[in-house]
């Protein structure tokens, strides 16, 4: 728990660096222009594509049909833009999450590396691309488990738990695992994931829960759609805050696991064989050399 505590609060004072609040603007201008840009095109397109789903479902009919009869027609017209801003948010978290992984978390582990871990060295577990097939493999299983739990999201706790278990999972797989890929060697990964799986996964979803707060600005957006531009940049630079807080979170934790590792295997490496005593010998005392008597 204190060397949790400790990483937390030497990310949090990371974040302040200059560097660090200018990696997190790349993934913002690739993503909030992706975003914007898909919404440019096909925002109309899919807000009649939702309009009709809701139309031809009897239940979805039924309760529109109660809030027109109970005069609740305005309600009734922010439905279908909530919805869509409501679908498109998972796929924008994993997109911020990726897109820090791949862009911004190598230059985070470096910067903390170079501060705080100069002397570690860099065995190059994993590459670059194995990385991003990494990355990617675990967002789509993150986004299946999404999908498959979305009917329980109507039990009222379960929502509260099962988002931010599942976005928990995702970061600390993704996260942990490109902390790792310069510096430990594929064993050493291996084994910090193993050692270190439960705190790993309390950062990930403490992680996963702050990574649901920039989705609160969609609270209020039923009165101001209008601003539904504006709150998807501010919500994608948040998720990228979020997660490149995550990244450092991850780095201070994972290298210093790696380095006490390291240092473990060299003093295991210099202490005795169990069982085997170490036996002094005295040193060795110069031989007297007598005069010869000289022969008669």
């Amino acid at each position: 728990m204190k060397e949790l505590l400790d990483a937390f609060w030497r990310a949090a004072a990371y974040c302040l660096h200059p560097r660090v609040v200018l990696l997190t603007l790349l993934p913002l201008v690739i993503a909030a222009g992706l975003a914007l840009g898909l919404g440019w095109l096909y925002w109309e397109s899919a807000l009649d594509g939702v309009r009709e789903t809701l139309q031809r479902w009897s239940l979805t009919a039924a309760v529109l049909g109660w809030l027109d009869a109970m005069g609740g027609e305005s309600l009734r017209a922010v439905v279908a833009p909530l919805l869509v801003v409501a679908l498109a948010v998972p796929v924008l978290v994993v997109l911020s999450l990726l897109l820090v992984s791949v862009l911004a978390t190598p230059a985070l582990t470096g910067l903390v590396a170079r501060r705080r871990f100069p002397g570690l060295e860099r065995r190059h577990g994993a590459g670059f691309w194995h990385s991003v097939a990494w990355s990617l493999g675990c967002s789509l299983l993150a986004l299946l488990a999404l999908a498959a739990s979305v009917p329980l999201w109507l039990i009222p706790p379960l929502v509260l738990v099962l988002p931010p278990l599942i976005w928990g999972w995702l970061t600390y797989q993704m996260v942990a695992f490109d902390v790792l890929s310069d510096h430990a060697s594929k064993e050493e990964r291996r084994r910090i994931l193993q050692e270190q799986r439960w705190p790993l996964l309390a950062m990930g979803v403490v992680t996963g829960y702050l990574g649901a707060a920039p989705s609160l600005l969609w609270a209020f957006s039923a009165t101001v759609l209008i601003l539904a531009p504006l709150l998807v940049v501010v919500s994608v630079w948040l998720y990228t805050l979020v997660f490149a807080f995550s990244s450092l979170w991850f780095a201070h934790f994972s290298l210093a696991a790696l380095q006490r590792l390291r240092a473990r295997e060299a003093a295991a490496a210099m202490a005795p064989p169990p069982g085997g005593e170490i036996i002094e010998m005295p040193p060795a005392t110069p031989s007297l050399h007598l005069p010869r008597e000289p022969h008669a």
